[in-house]
């Protein structure tokens, strides 16, 4: 029987503007309504991004410290992870400032790839900075993978020491610059983190664009965990832009549970992610 399915749900996002998706959750109180909301819907974890009143992306600890604040006060159940990604071109140093805070996970990027037209940029020597402090501080990382390689990563800064169990993967499909959401992608990533003895890991994936959707229900199929939200998809039908992030969260666990697959709430996400609280 499969475990319980693990929803996250990306509300904002470093990229997506309020041009291409005018309900883009952007100051602390939007943030915290479009958690809540997402929450009631289905989703256990928020990934968050920060961005100023205007739009810029920010890796301000403040910032993230009002969004955390205003969504533990909304819905104060949710399991906060804070992107270390930040915008394309942030250094890494603003980075991982907001990792001070000490939120339950963080996202950790695990190599440099070609990110549509410019280059996000992880040097090896600061992936493991940042585990290190997600370490001193602990928070569980979320390990993202964008391509294979990224996993084969994994595996040796495991072997290190330097990632330390329990394991959490996030397979991201679909970016321009690594690998596409077609479902043999999956798959072969999913038969790679087996076939390296992480058949304990958790594991979810997080389809951009039109992948979204089609990733999700094939996560859930498969035992996974699948991500939604405006961060990596702002339509809900092709040409027909999404409501809220809500909707899109409430598509995947009513499909989920049509598919006899229970929606985890986060009392259940956390036991299930090794989270102490």
């Amino acid at each position: 029987m499969s475990l319980p399915l693990i929803i996250t749900c990306a509300i904002t996002g470093a990229e997506t503007t309020r041009e291409k998706q005018p309900h883009l959750p952007v100051t602390p109180r939007e943030q915290a309504e479009a958690a809540a909301e997402a929450v009631a819907a289905g989703a256990s974890v928020i990934h968050l991004h920060v961005r100023e009143d205007d739009g810029r992306p920010s890796q301000r600890p403040e910032r993230f410290e009002e969004s955390i604040r205003a969504i533990r006060e909304r819905a104060p159940g949710a399991i906060i992870q804070i992107s270390t990604g930040g915008a394309i071109g942030e250094s890494i140093e603003n980075r991982a400032r907001p990792l001070a805070l000490k939120p339950e996970m963080a996202s950790l990027n695990l190599g440099t790839m070609n990110f549509g037209d410019d280059v996000f940029f992880n040097h090896p020597r600061d992936i493991v900075g940042l585990a290190s402090r997600m370490h001193q501080h602990g928070v569980m990382p979320e390990l993202e993978v964008y391509e294979a390689g990224m996993l084969e990563s994994a595996f040796r800064l495991a072997k290190q020491g330097i990632l330390r169990e329990p394991f959490h993967f996030q397979f991201v499909l679909g970016v321009p610059g690594g690998m596409s959401g077609e479902p043999r992608n999956l798959a072969h990533l999913v038969s790679l983190l087996e076939s390296r003895g992480g058949g304990k890991a958790h594991w979810g994936v997080a389809g951009v664009g039109r992948y979204q959707l089609p990733l999700a229900v094939q996560a859930t199929i498969m035992g996974g965990h699948a991500r939604v939200g405006f961060e990596d998809n702002i339509f809900y039908n092709k040409g027909e832009l999404a409501q809220s992030n809500a909707q899109l969260v409430e598509r995947v666990a009513r499909i989920a549970r049509e598919l006899g697959r229970e929606v985890a709430t986060p009392e259940v996400a956390r036991k299930l992610l090794g989270l102490a609280r």
